[in-house]
């Protein structure tokens, strides 16, 4: 039996012994960096002439792996290869695919420095943040493995006279795993090994610009004794092979997490009927415009900590980062003294490095999308800190901690999605008029609330339209079966990842009676 779930606990990095440790397994992959991974499908290797390449975003000129690039024909064998041993995973005793789930999160935990090191290199997580991701990804697996265990047998029912009555859940089939970059350990893991655990078989397409740390997910899979087919890994173009993946007769579920534009045209693809026999279900978690709402007889030091960690951390690139800061008029111009003074004091750099808190944005694209925005807010509101151009372009994505006050609630940089270490303040007039700027976009993923008055945390609680609302500390940093994680309206179907709902979203229920 599995002793009960514990989160995995962090490490402190003002410590000599992690610090020492992480040293090591940088010098580690750094001896490792500009490596080849093939595709697996069907327990098979193929390595293609056409390459996705990786590279350090803090140093454009590193390559940190070349990965094997699906064409159509892979992604059709990979759906095939998935097919075929769904029959026989799917009749694997549920504990015993969990036993491999917790087979691959011990190893992962003995690795734990090494991965976050990967992370380091490939998309610029400081040390804390990459360790936090791996951590998380240790906790999806040892978590969904217990949760599997519970699913796995027959359910309560209420008993009824001459009949034996009983529910099982049952697998589905093939699934399709798309997973983001910005957490490319954590979200990629949780979502394949939800995938697999309750039963069904799957292709995982990691997102471009981490495919080398998914490549090396895949060999632990295979260390931990994962059988050929049952996790296809499929490292290709979304413009190339995602649409026959999402849209293909024999997939009946697709996981997604990404963008707002994506996840809705995987939702058409989904919902789209080719006469299959079956409807094909997607769990999409997509984007997010969070709101930081801190009241009028808030503690504005405890605020303005709350608000830099959760806009700037991972350079602010998180689904739940604070984008949007609504301060009442009362305490507006402190608190935001404050936080632009604590934003002062982030540094930024190589996080290969030691003390560095933000490094750079994933790649180019992302760095021209995130400065056309903070040119928009230039127009839009007041530069209070940030905004400049890198001293020197060539040397890594960098984009400084950017602030821009005195926003309106309805402009651009207050209503659409940035990805970047940009934060729009924006005065509220009372304490209603801050719930309706806080609920006034599209989205509805994370928020908070900062406020020593029960009655307006209380009405929060209701009225506060995110599917993670948080009270008095800052809106990033979900724990799993902690705080299950999944938003509402246009930032996805509130799938409640590493809640224990979650895997009901891969499985069949079937309900059995035998009269006697």
């Amino acid at each position: 039996m599995f002793t009960p779930f514990e989160n995995e606990p962090y490490v402190d990095f003002s410590q000599p012994e992690p610090r020492q440790r992480i040293r090591e397994a940088l010098k580690l992959v750094e001896s490792q960096l500009g490596g080849e991974y093939p595709l697996i499908v069907g327990g098979r290797r193929f390595m293609t002439a056409e390459r996705i390449e990786s590279y350090n975003p803090a140093n454009p000129t590193q390559l940190v792996g070349s990965v094997s690039r699906a064409t159509p024909e892979h992604a059709e064998s990979a759906i095939r290869a998935a097919y075929d041993a769904f029959p026989a995973w799917s009749r694997v005793d549920p504990e015993v695919r969990a036993r491999c789930l917790m087979k691959v999160a011990a190893i992962l935990r003995r690795r734990i420095y090494e991965f976050s090191a990967w992370m380091v290199y490939e998309v610029s997580k400081s040390w804390l943040e990459a360790y936090a991701d791996t951590a998380e990804a240790i906790d999806f697996l040892e978590f969904y493995a217990r949760e599997m265990v519970r699913l796995g047998g027959g359910q309560p029912s209420t008993p009824y006279s001459g009949e034996e009555n009983e529910v099982r859940y049952m697998p589905m089939g093939v699934g399709v795993i798309i997973p983001p970059w910005n957490f490319p350990l954590a979200i990629m893991a949780g979502m394949t090994a939800a995938g697999i655990v309750t039963g069904n078989t799957v292709v995982t397409k990691p997102a471009e610009q981490s495919s080398v740390i998914a490549a090396k997910f895949f060999e632990v899979l295979e260390d931990a004794s994962v059988p050929p087919g049952v996790a296809n890994f499929l490292p290709g173009l979304g413009e190339e092979v995602g649409d026959l993946l999402t849209g293909h007769p024999l997939v009946r579920f697709v996981s997604f997490t990404g963008s707002r534009e994506v996840g809705l045209h995987i939702n058409e693809r989904v919902a789209t009927h080719r006469g299959e026999k079956w409807l094909k279900r997607a769990v999409l978690e997509m984007g997010g415009k969070d709101c930081i709402v801190v009241d009028e007889d808030a503690d504005l030091d405890s605020a303005a900590e709350g608000v830099v960690a959760a806009a700037f951390g991972f350079q602010g690139q998180k689904c739940s980062a604070c984008s949007r800061l609504v301060a009442h008029k009362t305490i507006y111009d402190t608190l935001l003294d404050r936080v632009v003074a604590r934003a002062k004091t982030l540094t930024q750099g190589d996080p290969t490095q030691e003390n560095v808190n933000m490094g750079a944005v994933i790649d180019g694209d992302a760095d021209r999308k995130i400065r056309s925005y903070i040119e928009i807010g230039k127009s839009e509101g007041r530069l209070v800190l940030g905004g400049g151009k890198p001293a020197n372009p060539g040397a890594g994505h960098f984009i400084d901690a950017t602030i821009v006050a005195d926003v309106d609630s309805n402009a651009r940089i207050a209503q659409e999605e940035i990805f970047g270490p940009a934060l729009a303040v924006i005065r509220a007039d009372s304490f209603d008029h801050a719930l309706e700027i806080a609920n006034g976009t599209e989205y509805g993923l994370t928020g908070a609330l900062y406020s020593c008055d029960r009655m307006k945390l209380e009405r929060a609680r209701h009225e506060f339209q995110v599917g993670n609302l948080y009270l008095n500390r800052k809106c990033t940093g979900a724990f799993v079966d902690v705080q299950p994680f999944g938003g509402f309206n246009m930032s996805g179907t509130d799938s409640k990842a590493g809640g224990r709902d979650y895997l009901h979203h891969f499985l069949l229920a079937k309900s059995i009676a035998e009269r006697w």
